[in-house]
């Protein structure tokens, strides 16, 4: 860190030290033991895991795999059965009258496979009151960004006290893989394309078409868009850019742990991990 970014990084850590005083609390998640092996695959939901599902559905389906947002609405779910599921917008929890997260909660209560959900400390009792599966265990952890000094940074996200600004639900994935113990950490379907589907229409809205693996209902896609449209372009790119740093943060961390991240996604726009196949 160069000499004249010292003060704006103090000033992060005062703003996230205020954050962590007021937000941050105990959380329950915790490195595993007992696991079989140390290696884990985060499906994230962009258009390019329905081609790796076909390829290669089996070796995933005996891997240990994390599934993210609406995945238990597609019907390879459960030939999946992922062994964790993270739910980080709070979307999920103060929105249970929405057909598809009602759907997805429904999804929940047939699974007949040991799964750990993985949600925001805050909601920990909403989702107890909304999973009713023995199956399900369910862990917390602190979905605050904080920011500053290397040193501070580390310090908090050893600590769980909060991760990488989290401006997308793969940035607590890849953090919860870490906390939980996992070594090597894959990430597929990690498409992040959005720019080349992002454009202003004539009445100066945003449009952006962000396709997943599955196929989105009516009623989902025009709940995106009409969340765009509250939202100014330099606002969206601004969000990007949170996004795409924040995974340099969080491969900081995972190299300090001695834990190796590789980007298994074809044409992916993160730049910040090691890609492979």
């Amino acid at each position: 860190m160069k000499a004249s970014e010292f003060p704006y990084r103090l000033a992060l850590m005062a703003k996230s030290l205020v954050k962590i005083v007021l937000q941050s609390r105990p959380v329950s998640i915790r490195e595993q033991s007992g696991q079989c092996h140390d290696s884990i695959t985060i499906l994230a939901n962009g258009p390019s895991l329905a081609d790796t599902i076909r390829e290669h559905g089996h070796e995933l389906a005996s891997s240990t795999c994390m599934a993210v947002n609406f995945a238990a609405n597609a019907p390879e779910f459960t030939s999946l059965h992922p062994r964790y599921y993270i739910l980080a917008d709070p979307h999920f929890f103060t929105k249970t009258s929405d057909s598809n997260v009602k759907k997805l909660y429904s999804a929940f209560s047939s699974v007949g496979w040991s799964m750990t959900l993985l949600v925001p400390r805050q909601y920990r009792k909403t989702a107890k009151s909304l999973v009713d599966n023995p199956n399900i265990r369910i862990e917390t952890f602190n979905f605050i960004g904080l920011e500053g000094p290397a040193f501070f940074e580390h310090a908090c996200y050893n600590l769980r006290l909060g991760m990488p600004r989290p401006r997308n639900v793969l940035i607590p994935a890849l953090m919860c893989a870490i906390w939980l113990g996992y070594k090597n950490i894959s990430i597929a379907g990690a498409d992040h394309s959005w720019l080349r589907s992002i454009w202003v229409n004539d009445n100066n809205e945003v449009v952006s078409v962000q396709p997943h693996f599955y196929k989105e209902d009516k009623k989902e896609e025009n709940r995106i868009r009409s969340e765009y449209t509250n939202y100014r372009l330099h606002q969206i790119l601004y969000s990007f850019h949170v996004a795409f740093k924040s995974y340099f943060n969080v491969r900081r961390f995972a190299d300090k742990k001695g834990v190796r991240i590789i980007n298994i996604t074809p044409g992916s726009y993160i730049d910040a991990f090691e890609r492979g196949e």
